[in-house]
């Protein structure tokens, strides 16, 4: 039986050798903050695949650790003090909403541009920081040597970020994008038909059915902000552009050239709207089947009975509010019988209820497909969205800032969420806003039916992810996949030159039949009239 047994273990292990030998060489280089817990997610499952992960990261970075079992780090010196600065920007961004009143147009006008006015200065920064940090990585010869011997398979990015995209074109190695979106925009208008009449631009929070005046600005919000995007990223990325790959090379469609993109939404979340081969929808991938609950918080959820449990989460950037708005919320939900998980670090409210317990940190996930949750208040931050959406969670919305507002107007346009301006939050609008997503049953049962289209796929969103990386590593690249569109200029895209050449013609012909007809009038009719006379 010895034998028998030795070679079974003997043929295990070389298979074990054989599928970790399989496995690609894949270099990540992720976005910090909210983006780095789903980049991580599909590290887990590439691991897991055997596959070898090297991750670059920052040396003052807020989630990247330096040691992992899931990967290998390379760390950089941070040359540009952002994130020192975040919590500065958010608290501006924070103070400029709240006082967003609605008191008069104007008002709320000179408001709205005092935002867009820190945000742009917030992400310039942040993209001068980013540059920088890859000027100090191209000129580093001991660092991109390595990069270059270790010849990875696939570079897999975020392009919120511009570093990746460089990296990649660098050490000449496939690109795979995690994206929604990227340092030009929303990552569906770049690379895809994107008609305004039907595509509402990110900022408007508009529909897919839009209004004659509706779709005037559309258009005027889409020209805007393709152009204040421009102004926050080109005067960083365009120098390193033409200094490390040359002055033919075009920017603007420098950051565009992936072999896949992975996108992190579906067309539950998306309004329907032509899309390209090269973009795989994975909407709800970080979404997981819940764990036990801790025992605290289980036995806490348990002491709710038949009422259920509100959770209440601002994300990963927001633990705190402002006091008084704090006060205003706690008051709400003391007035409510649902028991209310929130998290939360500022100063204790002093009319926190009974009902509510504060935490520091809470199992979201868990927390969302757990069957006594009730109602979700969220900010509207894409994970949180998706995975409301994955449970068929019913949701409260308080955008703050980013993408927050229009990922909360998709989930509100299907039924599924009451929003409320938190510039205007008292104790009585979020009580009335918690009370219609907790007793009008249509809230819930709509983001049930969202959850059942969401879950009813042949293929898992994270299992589509990693199948669409792997593709890349086996057939090094997919470029059969890209289209030559984002390589043209807009006049030659929209056919301008075409249509101009065409008119031309058009315009030749007419002239010359008009000289033809004008010379027969002259020889046939003026002629007989001259010999007449």
């Amino acid at each position: 039986m010895k034998g028998p047994c030795f070679s079974l273990i003997t043929f295990a292990l070389l298979l074990i050798q054989l599928s970790s030998a399989s496995g690609g060489k894949i270099l990540v280089f992720p976005l910090d903050g909210s983006h780095w817990v789903n980049m991580k997610v599909l590290i887990e499952e590439l691991h897991a695949k055997g596959h070898e992960v090297t991750v670059i990261r920052t040396s003052d970075s807020w989630y990247i650790t330096e040691k992992s079992p899931l990967y290998i780090s390379v760390t950089l010196p941070r040359p540009n003090g952002f994130e020192e600065n975040f919590d500065t920007y958010l608290t501006q961004q924070l103070e400029l909403r709240l006082q967003d009143k609605h008191t008069s147009f104007w008002t709320h006008i000179w408001t709205q541009y005092q935002m867009q006015q820190v945000v742009m200065d917030q992400f310039s920064q942040f993209h001068k920081g980013m540059s920088e940090m890859v000027v100090q990585m191209f000129e580093d010869e001991n660092l991109m040597k390595a990069l270059h011997e270790a010849k990875y398979d696939v570079v897999l990015t975020d392009p919120g970020i511009g570093g990746g995209a460089m990296l990649a074109r660098r050490l000449q190695v496939p690109l795979v994008f995690n994206v929604r979106w990227t340092i030009q925009g929303e990552a569906h208008l770049l690379i895809a038909p994107s008609p305004l009449s039907y595509i509402p631009f990110t900022a408007t929070e508009f529909t897919d059915k839009m209004t004659f005046f509706q779709r005037v600005a559309n258009v005027l919000s889409y020209f805007l902000g393709m152009h204040t995007m421009s102004k926050m990223t080109r005067p960083h990325y365009k120098p390193l552009v033409e200094k490390y790959f040359g002055p033919t090379v075009d920017y603007s469609t420098f950051f565009l050239d992936a072999d896949i993109w992975l996108m992190r939404n579906d067309f539950v979340f998306e309004y329907p709207r032509p899309t390209m081969p090269n973009i795989v929808y994975m909407g709800g991938f970080q979404c997981k089947p819940p764990k036990p609950l801790p025992a605290n918080l289980e036995e806490f959820v348990q002491s709710s009975g038949d009422h259920g449990v509100i959770v209440m989460t601002l994300g990963t950037l927001v633990a705190k509010l402002p006091q008084e708005v704090t006060e205003e919320i706690a008051a709400a939900f003391a007035q409510l019988p649902q028991k209310v998980i929130w998290r939360y670090t500022g100063q204790k409210p002093a009319n926190l209820g009974s009902n509510t317990l504060t935490v520091n940190w809470l199992p979201q996930k868990d927390l969302l497909g757990h069957p006594k949750t009730k109602a979700f208040v969220t900010h509207g931050g894409t994970n949180g969205v998706q995975e409301a959406i994955h449970h068929g969670v019913p949701v409260v919305g308080l955008p703050l800032f980013f993408d927050q507002p229009d990922n909360l107007s998709r989930i509100r346009a299907k039924g599924g969420a009451v929003i409320v301006d938190i510039a205007v939050l008292d104790r009585h609008i979020f009580e009335e806003a918690l009370r219609a997503v907790l007793y009008n049953s249509s809230y819930r049962e709509n983001m049930q039916t969202l959850s059942r289209l969401h879950r009813d796929q042949p293929m898992k969103p994270l299992d589509q992810a990693v199948f669409w990386i792997e593709y890349v590593i086996r057939h090094k690249g997919g470029h059969h996949l890209k289209s030559q569109s984002y390589k043209m200029s807009w006049f030659v895209y929209h056919s301008v030159d075409v249509i101009t050449a065409l008119l031309a013609v058009i315009f030749l012909a007419s002239f010359i039949c008009f000289l033809f007809v004008r010379f027969v009038w002259r020889k046939v009719f003026v002629g007989r009239k001259v010999k007449n006379e």
